[in-house]
């Protein structure tokens, strides 16, 4: 069944509605982070290896990460709410079975189906908010949630975790998402209309090729910035890297040649989508980037338990609470690339803020600036997910949002990446040259140089060495990490001073080209804004017959 009431004011059922698909958003982004925490119980019931480990940390990512283009535009042609319902099944079954999970190698597995309900769930629930909300207003304020739900998923997924291991196994963290699930397969049919799904695109096979690349080409670019991330550079990221690029063109190239293609590279071309995704991709690169930092400032350096530091990592919001609501209303009086602009701004000083923290600095001047480049952040991916899903066609719309979040996913592996080694270089030279006399020689090589490369090693290591001399090494330490964080935030805030020149310069006038067009303006149809002859609405020429 299509989505075919006239565009209007939503009522009380699209809100209600609204609220049940954050459910499987919220749950789907703590899944993200979750098992950080629980990581420790998981590794002493099942007795991973280093590598298991690692996959059982990163496989859910990957997975999601790699099958987003591929569920998007599944749910364009069979329906979003279709979709929506089987990716619910998939991740409700696959998290009573990970909770259950007799070895590591089952557990990877079972990560692996959370990631394909995930992917199946995240675009889908972008996708619908389309189709349920067509005034931009209204239309506005629910991506406002949506973004908000998302980002503060990421953020209570440690929190949730460290109150459920105080009382229960580590299982309990999936176990969780069960009875939301439920909630959602019961409620969706009745609350959430099927959405529109690609004219013509259900009469043809589903290509499966592009499937494979797309695939092949995120999970290999991802997993090459990954690893870059975690070891530094080596041949084998950097070939991987190289493959996925290689891959992505021949897939673009693909494409170019379908009648229903996955993706739109016409849409892509167009500032008020392309723009959007290029400023979001930038956003998770600083957001993504910095959070391994700031978790590991306040356990590591002030000293704050685990769940301590969850429980402050989220003072922060203060900042999203008070920025997102009103960048919001600023947009529907100014041009939204000005708002962005401004609001990438604000989390550039937040960052430039967080570069003059010391070892011993209060913990409310850590808290202050992490809330302001927070609520920068969020409020100018607030503003590109309304311009990019209000310029899709609402018939693409599982596609434009998997795009979208295909973007943020790359944009957080490099963010890692790149930040993360800045932060380590720093910490490293800094380390070499501070190292107390006699601390090489106290400990065997291995150790010594676990001392060197990361804040987590020195610390390890000076449970073991006598007293004065284990104060220096902290002392050493904390300085060289604060200083390596802080060379991180400057490089942060250089990125998104760069974001907001891209706005100002390069969106300016897209709402008007895009969203307002796509949302069904007067004496336009939905989707306007994706058609030619716009004004200035194009980064590329539109491929032929791109918009279907």
């Amino acid at each position: 069944m299509e989505n075919s009431h006239a565009p209007g004011l939503a009522g009380r059922r699209e809100w209600i509605a609204l609220g049940v698909l954050m459910l499987p958003l919220l749950l789907v982004s703590m899944d993200i982070s979750i098992l950080y925490f629980a990581i420790p119980f998981v590794s002493q019931d099942l007795e991973p290896s280093a590598t298991q480990q690692l996959w059982i940390l990163d496989m859910y990512g990957f997975v999601l990460a790699g099958l987003l283009i591929t569920m998007g535009a599944l749910g364009d042609r069979i329906g979003r709410r279709k979709l929506v319902l089987a990716g619910a099944a998939v991740f409700g079954a696959a998290s009573v079975a990970a909770a259950y999970a007799h070895s590591a190698d089952a557990l990877i597995g079972v990560r692996a189906l959370l990631g394909l309900g995930g992917a199946a769930l995240m675009p889908s629930t972008l996708a619908l908010i389309r189709n349920l909300f067509h005034d931009a207003k209204q239309r506005g304020r629910a991506v406002t949630i949506w973004t908000g739900v998302m980002t503060t998923g990421i953020s209570l997924g440690p929190v949730v975790s460290g109150l459920l291991l105080e009382h229960f196994w580590w299982g309990s963290i999936f176990l969780i998402n069960l009875p939301a699930m439920v909630l959602l397969l019961v409620l969706v049919p009745f609350l959430v209309p099927e959405s529109r799904i690609a004219p013509g695109a259900s009469r043809e096979p589903f290509d499966l090729v592009s499937a494979a690349l797309s695939l092949a080409a995120l999970l290999t670019v991802i997993y090459g910035v990954k690893e870059w991330a975690r070891h530094g550079f080596a041949p084998v990221p950097a070939a991987a890297v190289a493959l996925g690029l290689v891959l992505g063109h021949v897939f673009a190239r693909r494409q170019k040649r379908l009648a229903h293609p996955m993706i739109d590279l016409g849409l892509l071309g167009r500032r008020a989508f392309g723009g959007p995704v290029s400023a979001n991709t930038l956003a998770m690169f600083a957001t993504v980037g910095m959070a391994v930092f700031f978790t590991q400032y306040l356990q590591s350096v002030q000293g704050l338990s685990p769940f301590k530091a969850a429980l402050w990592s989220l003072v922060p919001a203060s900042g999203v609470i008070v920025a997102a609501p009103m960048a919001a209303v600023l947009a529907q009086r100014t041009d939204r690339a000005n708002v962005m602009g401004g609001a990438f701004l604000l989390s550039a000083a937040g960052f430039f803020w967080l570069s003059q923290i010391r070892p011993e600095s209060a913990l409310w001047f850590c808290l202050t600036a992490a809330a302001l480049y927070a609520g920068g952040l969020v409020a100018a991916m607030t503003l590109a997910n309304e311009l990019a899903i209000g310029a899709a066609p609402p018939e693409r719309a599982g596609s434009a949002a998997a795009v979208l979040e295909s973007g943020q996913e790359l944009g957080g592996a490099l963010g890692m990446a790149v930040l993360g080694s800045v932060g380590a270089a720093v910490y490293s030279r800094d380390m070499a040259d501070a190292l107390p006399a006699g601390v090489t020689a106290a400990l065997p090589g291995g150790e010594a140089d676990a001392v060197r490369e990361t804040l987590g090693g020195a610390a390890a290591a000076a449970a073991r060495l006598p007293e004065e001399t284990a104060a220096g090494v902290l002392t050493a330490a904390r300085d060289a990490f604060t200083h390596g964080m802080g060379l991180a935030s400057v490089g942060a805030a250089v990125v998104m001073v760069g974001a907001a020149l891209f706005s100002f310069v390069l969106l300016r006038g897209t709402a008007e080209n895009g969203t307002n067009g796509a949302a069904g303006g007067p004496g336009r149809g939905a989707g306007a804004g994706t058609e030619g002859g716009t004004e200035g609405g194009d980064l590329a020429p539109a491929q032929t017959g791109a918009v279907k």
